[in-house]
Order: structure tokens, then C-alpha cells, then sequence
């Protein structure tokens, strides 16, 4: 099989003929071709004072020494890898048959609360260079079941390394919210703590872009966006593509092996009351030559728990995210924390 056919027909032709996303013709250019190196937070020794400002004036850092088992971050990428390169229609029937709640994307990482993408507006009539799958860790059943027996091992596979992956990432993200709160002088109890940060909304996304013609230029994977989360981590391969804005200006984030990659999403800015910045980033492929692999977890506040800030109005984590997929819909983009301001009517 050519891996050509592991693609979403709607990729083929891009990479075959060198003919870019239109998402390409909307997002801006970037001014200086450059590499940063962002902040780096040591995970066995976290300080503070680096920890505030890299939360302060980035809202993203580096996190080494993060004590996930490398060989676990390498099988994983291994086996995600071998099932992404499944044929697309296999990939489609696989995922709609596991008795399971893993779900199969592509085309978008807009998706709703069941994994599946959502339609977008008329405006958004582009197509996002990226697939992969969506894991509620919460919701992974003990077993995984599926009528080809060579596949249902790479998928059993798959959810034993995910589940132990996301155990590990689950521990990092509750230790680093915890640190982040004390840096912004929130006393939460262990029960307040939860509210913000509730272990059994964690997910995990596995994400691949796809390659293309060299003609093609710059292939943008992932448009420009800010994650809802409260924290975000990201592992990727050594292919780049990872950028972030910062004063006005697309930075290139180098990729560094054996790593994690940590930002903030648009909860900590809310509950930090604009403090600590989400990042706004996007994927936009330099490397046209092979695909990038990426695997990401994200973890939100308690759909009921209300946040409150200075700069917007209350809101729970369920409204937020209605809102964010009512603009998805109707608008074919994310407003997200705007709505809330108390000069922005609201609108589902």
C-alpha cells in the first residue's frame, strides 16, 4: 500500500501536486523566519521565579527532566504512527466500530465533546492539513475489541501506551497547576483545586500533518488558535512546525528531544484574571518531505465550576465551550475569551 492512501482523499492531491491548504491564504505571514528557544522549567527542581515569567510573558515553556519513561513516549509514537498509516477507509471503519470511545479526525481539530469534527461556517471553507485520533482518558474501557485480529492488537497496544502515557501526563499536569496557583497566591483546598482543574476531563489527541510537494511552500497543519484548556502538553517528533506569537510576531519553537512542550490555555488565563497569557500558536510545516507527529493532552475545570475574573464575565467551562462551538458553526473560527468581556453580548 502506498502511504499516499492513508491520507484523507481531500490531502492526496495536495501532497501529489503541490497545491497548499486555503487555509494558507488567510493566516498571517511569517515576519522574521526565525527559532526561539522559549523558557524552560526543570520539573525536578521547579523555580518559581522562572516558572512566573515564562507563564507572565509566554504563556508556553519547555519542560525537561518531566520523569515520563522515554522508551513509553517512543512505543507510543511507534504504534501511533502504524495506525495512522492504516489505509483512511480502514482507519474510518476501525474507529467507528471499536466498541469504544476513541475517535478518528481529519480536516479540522475543531471537534465536539464526543470527538467527532464539527461542521464549520461557510467561511471556513479551507481544510486543515491534520488527523488523528481523540482519547478521553476518562472514558478508555478496560479492553478494546474489533472484528481483524492483526488490527485489534495495534489497537489494544495503543490503549494500554495511552492509558500508562496518560497517567503519567495527568500527575505532571495536576503537580504543575498546583505550583502555578501558589505563583498567583490562590489558596485552594484540595477540593477548589479540582474545580479548576478536574483530572477526569483529561484527553489526549494524537495528531499527524501530512507531507507535501516542495512546490507547495509552507504547509499549515493547524490554523492560528488559542487552546480552551487550563493546561495544555504537548510531545512532538523532531520535525517542527510548532509556532507562537509573541508581540505581534511569528516565532518558530525549535523542537528538543526528550522534552515536553507545556502552554497555557484560555482557563488559566480566565482564572489567573489575565496574569498568565494563553498562547496563541499554530502548526505550519517547513519540512515537506515527511509528515509531523505530535501527541497532546488537554485538561479543562469542571463543566460546572464558575470562573471568575475582573476582565470577563462569570462563566462555567459548559457555557464556554458552547460558545466556542456555536462560533465554530456559524463563524467557521473560535472567538473564545472575547465573548466573555463585558463589553461582548453573547450569542449561541
Amino acid at each position: 500500500m502506498s502511504i499516499i492512501e492513508s491520507y484523507p482523499p481531500a490531502f492526496r492531491r495536495a501532497i501529489n501536486d503541490g497545491i497548499p491548504s486555503a487555509t494558507a491564504e488567510i493566516e498571517p505571514v511569517l515576519v522574521q523566519d526565525k527559532d526561539i528557544d522559549i523558557p524552560v522549567i526543570d520539573f525536578e527542581c521547579l523555580d518559581k521565579e522562572i516558572l512566573t515569567e515564562a507563564c507572565r510573558d509566554w504563556g508556553i515553556f519547555r519542560l525537561k527532566n518531566h520523569g515520563v519513561p522515554l522508551a513509553l513516549m517512543s512505543q507510543l509514537q511507534e504504534i501511533s504512527e502504524s495506525l495512522l498509516s492504516l489505509p483512511f477507509e480502514n482507519k474510518q471503519k476501525l474507529f467507528a466500530a471499536v466498541n469504544s470511545p476513541l475517535s478518528y479526525f481529519w480536516g479540522t481539530p475543531a471537534l465536539n465533546r464526543s470527538g467527532d469534527a464539527l461542521k464549520r461556517g461557510a467561511q471556513a471553507s479551507y481544510v486543515s492539513m491534520v488527523e488523528g485520533f481523540n482519547v478521553p482518558l476518562s472514558k478508555l474501557p478496560a479492553s478494546t475489541s474489533c472484528d481483524d485480529d492483526a488490527q485489534h492488537s495495534e489497537l489494544e497496544s495503543f490503549r494500554v501506551l495511552i492509558k500508562e502515557y496518560g497517567r503519567h501526563i495527568t500527575s505532571i499536569a495536576v503537580s504543575l497547576f498546583e505550583v502555578i496557583a501558589q505563583t498567583l497566591n490562590l489558596e485552594l483546598s484540595s477540593d477548589q483545586r479540582s474545580e479548576y482543574l478536574l483530572e477526569s476531563t483529561g484527553l489526549i489527541r494524537v495528531y499527524r500533518y501530512p507531507p507535501s510537494d516542495k512546490t507547495a511552500g509552507e504547509a499549515l497543519g493547524m490554523e492560528s488558535h488559542t487552546d480552551s484548556s487550563v493546561i495544555s502538553i504537548l510531545k512532538e517528533d523532531g520535525t517542527g512546525g510548532l509556532e507562537i506569537m509573541k508581540d505581534e510576531e511569528w516565532l518558530c519553537v525549535k523542537p528538543v528531544a526528550d522534552t515536553l512542550i507545556v502552554n497555557l490555555g484560555d482557563m488559566m488565563q480566565a482564572i489567573s484574571d489575565n496574569e498568565y497569557k494563553s498562547v496563541e500558536h499554530r502548526v505550519k510545516k517547513k519540512d515537506m518531505t515527511t509528515h509531523r507527529h505530535s501527541v497532546c493532552y488537554f485538561v479543562f475545570p469542571k463543566r460546572d465550576c464558575v470562573i471568575k475574573s475582573s476582565n470577563y464575565k462569570p462563566f462555567t467551562y459548559t457555557e464556554f465551550e458552547a460558545q466556542v462551538q456555536a462560533d465554530v458553526q456559524s463563524l467557521g473560527t473560535k472567538i473564545g475569551l472575547p465573548r466573555f468581556s463585558p463589553e461582548s453580548p453573547l450569542f449561541l
